[in-house]
């Protein structure tokens, strides 16, 4: 199914509440569930505007065989979106025919309404917010090239690279063909709002990730060496888990657990296009997983990243509008999940380090859930100092909170999110492993803005283009 049919399918399905946006996505068997979701939910939000726009050209009269989601969709991608993909086929041609009227519409709505940007027609709820001019961030997978090899490879398409950024103001500067190295994340580039990635070769290899900021965090701070054993207890869709395999250099065992078979299949196709090999997928609940099963004994890192209200992701809104706030009884019902969760992680025998994270803004998801696992276990485990330099910590509920991170739009110009790095104080004696102490992320050296000579050796990390 084309990347059109399957976002109108998607569009229809939402319509008649067979699902949200996301589930939907993720059982069409698109391929390309980041390009699907993104398409669906911009097209959801003009959604008013195009039934305007097509109503006035008569485009459904004019075209009887197309149907009413799949028109949409088309239109969004002509008048709105990055203009047809792939070429477009026949629905390129087949709008063509009706591009001037759709485009005179458009035109004369705005005029109608008074406005001059496209985004002045959405209602106040729908129009886009900080969240809209978030960078593109860009994970270099250094299972297959690393980041001078990208940077030349950018530079080589007419990119303008910009050295190692040193305040989020430059992130905000950005535009155009510039990027950025983040300033604490060593494999992360930063490109302007907007900028799509999505057919870029580098990409479609596995040689890019496109995965937000602060989404960066939770591997990066396990920092699990190359050998070890980690659980990765709610996984799909995949981004954290190919971000651990990345750290491990594909040494070692990563155990990827989900209860979703749509979202583990994605998750399996993602990690075979970024190279990882190190990972064992499994279709169980997490907190059926017996901590006393040989198996998992040399397991001495934990990535919890449990399912949550999701009031920090900025898409929420467009999926489902006003959702930022979760009701008091869906919040404490996912809290009672996180809480089981965290505690149940915590019984592992060998774990020495734990990093918990949510895409939730909301405490009780949080530095709350944190907080009553670690009275729980009282001197067993204790908040670990992350990342001093991040900006935004922890809300003061509790002794230590500070040593929690969050992010949002505002403060981290990423998504919302939370990061809590938890460490046993006492290694058990049957570990192996000395006690891990919580990583200092200092940043490696920024590639060179220099142009750097082509290399000779014929295992450079990056192909060239194709």
């Amino acid at each position: 199914m084309g990347l059109y049919a399957a976002a109108a399918g998607v569009l229809a399905g939402v319509e008649s509440r067979q699902g949200s946006i996301k589930g939907l996505v993720y059982s069409s068997n698109f391929q390309n569930v980041k390009q699907l979701y993104a398409l669906v939910c911009e097209t959801q939000r003009y959604s008013a505007v195009l039934d305007a726009v097509i109503a006035s050209a008569g485009l459904l009269r004019a075209e009887k065989k197309l149907r009413p989601h799949l028109a949409k969709v088309l239109v969004y991608e002509l008048l709105l979106g990055k203009g047809f993909r792939g070429g477009g086929g026949r629905w390129k041609a087949l709008l063509g025919r009706h591009q001037a009227r759709l485009k005179a519409e458009l035109a004369r709505l705005k005029v109608h309404r008074g406005v001059s940007r496209n985004e002045d027609l959405l209602e106040v709820g729908s129009r886009p917010g900080p969240a809209s001019q978030l960078p593109r961030f860009v994970r270099v997978n250094t299972l297959k090239t690393c980041s001078d090899d990208v940077v030349d490879y950018f530079k080589r398409q007419g990119f303008s690279y910009q050295g190692r950024a040193s305040s989020l103001d430059d992130f905000r500067a950005l535009k155009g063909k510039h990027f950025l190295l983040d300033p604490l994340m060593p494999e992360l580039l930063v490109f302007p709002a907007q900028t799509d990635l999505h057919e870029h070769p580098l990409y479609r290899a596995g040689h890019l990730i496109l995965q937000d900021r602060a989404s960066c965090l939770p591997a990066m701070l396990l920092d699990p060496p190359p050998g070890s054993h980690v659980i990765d207890a709610c996984a799909a869709p995949g981004n954290k888990t190919s971000h651990l395999a990345a750290l491990l250099k594909n040494q070692g065992k990563i155990f990827a657990f989900d209860l979703d078979a749509k979202r583990l299949a994605s998750m399996a196709t993602l990690l075979a296009r970024a190279g990882v090999s190190c990972c064992e997928l499994a279709e169980e609940d997490f907190l059926a997983v017996s901590p006393s099963d040989p198996r998992y004994h040399e397991v001495h890192y934990i990535l919890l990243d449990p399912s949550c209200s999701g009031s920090g992701m900025p898409s929420r809104q467009l999926e489902e509008p006003g959702a930022g706030t979760p009701s008091p009884a869906r919040l404490h019902a996912l809290a009672g999940f996180q809480q089981r969760a965290l505690c149940h992680a915590l019984t592992f025998p060998s774990l020495q380090r734990l990093v918990y994270s949510t895409c939730s803004l909301c405490r009780e998801e949080n530095e709350d859930v944190v907080r009553d696992a670690l009275q729980q276990n009282p001197g067993a485990f204790r908040l670990a100092p992350a990342l001093p330099a991040w900006p935004h910590r922890g809300l003061s509920t509790f002794p230590g909170a500070e040593h929690c991170l969050r992010a949002s739009p505002e403060t981290t110009l990423s998504g919302g999110f939370f990061v809590a790095v938890i460490e046993r104080v006492e290694v058990p004696s049957s570990a192996s492993q000395a006690k891990a102490s919580a990583p200092e992320c200092t940043p490696s050296p920024a590639p060179k803005r220099k142009k750097r000579q082509q290399k000779a050796a014929a295992g450079a990390c990056t192909p060239p283009c194709t």
